[in-house]
């Protein structure tokens, strides 16, 4: 069985070492954009099954180049055809909140049910979606945990004390989750939101932040306004540090200054979209995910 992994350049540098980890080969999915702005897709030599490894972050070409890929590959004779979107889009709308909406999480799902045998992604931003599989009808899907990556990256870094803290109460899951891990206090935030840049932050009880330092941890970060309100309240609740960890960086690179004037004192994030603040590598966990899709040929590699 021919196994390869292909990628766009976005993602180049992440996508090679997982296949070098895996023992595939990896093909760069070549794209030409046409004045009109029509894009043109090569996706390169035939394989039996092919991994797409694309996070689908500014996802909308991205969504017509996998509609593309599925052809050309399909047509050349792959039988199976994997996604992996380390970070998965169109999750946020889940339901219709004012008639006329659409519900893009179903349609996303939709579409891409009907193109690959498969979808992995990464602690996606599922609301009142139970499970990863309802958004995918007819095929397999995985919703994989960067919680212990995370905190085995942290693990004998973070001073005794500290405390892990969710921005809001979605974030409960993997607030808990971390603290478990690394053997530590957690407290979630109450949040409202008045606008897409524009929350508002509490804590019920103080006392637990005064005078520890504290790690914010959050699935998405995208326009930052969440984890700034956090940290100006953690730090206005007695906080004497606040870092920041998160699955997906959405945000431009040059909010970072922003975080840094609201008093955050470093900021990482997992590979799951390139970014300058990445630093948790999940390969181990794509690794695993995939080991019933290579077979014999990851068995050789790790021998």
């Amino acid at each position: 069985m021919s196994v390869a992994l292909r990628y766009l350049d976005s993602a180049a540098d992440d996508a090679i070492r997982l296949a070098a980890r895996l023992g595939v080969p990896s093909h760069l999915i070549t794209q030409h954009r046409f004045p009109d702005g029509e894009i043109a897709v090569n996706v390169g030599p035939k394989a039996e099954t092919t991994i797409l490894y694309l996070p689908l972050d500014q996802p909308n070409d991205k969504l017509v180049t996998i509609l593309f890929a599925a052809e050309a590959l399909r047509r050349e004779g792959c039988n199976r055809l994997v996604l992996l979107a380390p970070y998965l889009c169109y999750m946020r709308q889940d339901v219709a909140f004012h008639p006329g909406d659409a519900i893009s999480q179903k349609a996303m799902g939709r579409l891409l049910a009907g193109l690959v045998d498969r979808v992995i992604t990464v602690d996606p931003h599922l609301h009142r979606t139970p499970r990863l599989g309802d958004v995918f009808p007819g095929i397999t899907a995985d919703e994989l945990s960067a919680m212990p990556a995370i905190a085995a990256a942290l693990r004998g870094t973070l001073a005794p004390d500290t405390v892990v803290v969710g921005p809001d109460s979605e974030s409960q899951q993997w607030v808990d989750a971390l603290a478990k891990l690394i053997g530590t206090r957690s407290a979630v935030a109450q949040k409202i939101r008045h606008g897409d840049r524009s929350v508002e932050i509490a804590f019920a009880d103080a006392s637990a932040i005064a005078g520890r330092p504290t790690l914010l941890v959050d699935d998405i970060v995208s326009s930052g306004g969440t984890l700034i309100a956090c940290a100006r309240a953690l730090l206005g609740a007695g906080a004497t540090s606040v870092d920041a960890v998160i699955t997906h960086a959405l945000f431009p690179p040059a909010m970072l200054r922003d975080f840094a004037a609201a008093g955050i004192r470093s900021i990482r994030s997992t590979h799951t979209v390139p970014h300058p603040t990445n630093a948790i590598t999940l390969d181990d966990l794509f690794v695993e995910a995939l080991r019933d899709e290579i077979g014999t040929t990851f068995k050789e590699t790790r021998a």
